[in-house]
């Protein structure tokens, strides 16, 4: 289901605008549909309000929550069924934020993660990309919004560029704090500076080198890093928010001190923020065969070197790594248990 869907629905029950507005934003913050400062029988008109226990149990079906897997660092990761029966992940991230999924399997195939084995099997419409807040929101209060769970936003950009337009105006999320993930896709350099709300961006780069990206992430759009780099800067100094570039770190593959060095020129004097993510595996699982982990005193050492070079790094953990719940495996584990 798309968000115009919601609007047409509500339009024909005889909203207005500021009608349509207020019941977005108490969706959209998991409140009652009825709720305002002004009691819904003298704000609604009767046909609304009569059509809005219907709009309610439809907006409810459209995501529920199978599975619940809270981690030691404070992130929850949740396991949400759609109203097709097919699943998709979010995350309740530390510091009232939450990461939610954009596809159901994703097409880029990245060879180190679980959600790309499958391929993609569908789009999430804009309403189930909001859905997923809505189940955050009503475990507890959600300042930012990182669309970086299962599937490439850029694959699926009119769906998740209106979940962003709402969720920045009747959602009340602040613009910096809407946070849209992508391999890299030229689309959404022409499309991000157009939209009303404008999200920060955040680029999964995973090394400096073309050629190795092309085998890391095999159906990604081919760009080479430097252009991507500075297609993201151009949005970044537009915007004034800093792209936050992704790098999941892979023993004997992309920790080298020949890709530290690349990154310091790539990023010297660009408005970044390296956020270097161990690897993570499930022993047993088979997912990423040949991939290790680097050791943590490696990792460190890196985000060091860059800090020393001018470059602001930080080295994260994948939520859910000691739950073996990395994007894609909690549903993984699922579909397995279902067959």
């Amino acid at each position: 289901m798309r968000i115009e869907h919601i609007r047409h629905t509500l339009r024909r029950d005889g909203a207005k605008p500021c009608h349509e507005e207020r019941i977005l934003r108490a969706w959209t913050r998991a409140l009652p549909l009825d709720h305002g400062p002004v009691a819904a029988e003298r704000f609604h008109p009767l046909a609304l309000r009569n059509s809005l226990p219907r709009l309610a149990v439809e907006l409810a079906g459209l995501a529920r929550v199978r599975a619940e897997h809270a981690g030691a660092g404070g992130a929850t990761r949740l396991l949400v069924e759609l109203a097709d029966g097919q699943t998709v992940e979010s995350v309740l991230l530390p510091r009232d934020g939450v990461c939610v999924s954009t596809q159901v399997g994703c097409a880029v195939g990245c060879t180190f993660c679980m959600t790309g084995r499958s391929g993609l099997l569908r789009q999430l419409g804009s309403a189930e990309i909001i859905a997923q807040v809505v189940l955050a929101r009503a475990r507890r209060q959600v300042g930012k919004v990182v669309f970086m769970g299962m599937g490439e936003p850029a694959h699926n950009l009119d769906n998740v560029l209106d979940a962003i337009e709402l969720l920045g105006t009747a959602g009340g999320v602040g613009h910096k704090n809407l946070v849209f993930s992508t391999v890299g896709d030229r689309r959404v350099f022409e499309r991000l500076p157009l939209a009303t709300v404008k999200p920060a961006l955040a680029l999964s780069l995973h090394t400096t080198r073309a050629d190795l990206r092309a085998q890391l992430l095999p159906r990604a759009q081919a760009i080479a890093p430097e252009e991507l780099v500075e297609l993201a800067d151009t949005y970044s100094r537009a915007t004034g928010y800093p792209v936050q570039y992704q790098w999941t770190l892979l023993a004997g593959i992309n920790d080298g001190d020949d890709e530290l060095e690349a990154i310091v020129r790539l990023l010297k004097g660009k408005y970044a923020v390296m956020n270097f993510i161990p690897f993570n595996a499930v022993e047993g699982d088979g997912m990423g065969e040949g991939f290790r982990r680097p050791s943590r005193e490696r990792c460190e050492a890196m985000t060091l070197h860059l800090y020393r070079h001018g470059i602001l790094a930080k080295l994260r953990q994948s939520a859910g790594q000691d739950i073996a719940g990395a994007c894609g495996q909690l549903r993984a584990r699922s579909v397995a248990q279902d067959a």
